[in-house]
């Protein structure tokens, strides 16, 4: 099982960090904040290539999540990084279907899955 969910796009860098945010709403999730990485470290004096990490939440999920275990908490929110490596932009993200072997005492039924799908559809659609 992989625990990423990982694409090659050929848009430019900015235009696959706005396709990712209008497909996380199109899915009824929301944005909650985008981390400019690249903008961090070079203030710290760190070269670093484009990279940005997208978190966002469905609170529904969210609640879910932590009603079954607080320390899934850990895990949130969801996470997508757009990121330039070697000339080429990249769309990644965390594969919510890891959490059952990180919580294999809870019961999360099918909803990693799905949310796993969601998270597979934003990529795909946003490359």
């Amino acid at each position: 099982m992989e625990l990423d969910y990982t694409k090659t796009t050929e848009k430019t860098f900015d235009e696959a960090v706005s396709e990712v945010q209008e497909e996380i709403t199109k899915v009824g999730m929301r944005v909650l904040y985008v981390h400019d990485v690249q903008k961090s470290l070079v203030e710290k004096g760190f070269a670093r290539d484009p990279f940005k990490i997208i978190e966002f939440c469905n609170a529904k999920f969210a609640d879910e999540f932590l009603n079954k275990d607080i320390k899934i908490g850990l895990f949130l929110p969801c996470k997508i990084n757009v990121y330039t490596k070697d000339g080429q932009t990249i769309i990644s993200g965390m594969r919510p279907i890891v959490l059952s072997h990180f919580f294999p005492k809870s019961d999360l039924g099918e909803r990693p899955k799905e949310i796993d799908q969601l998270i597979q559809g934003i990529i795909n659609n946003a490359k």
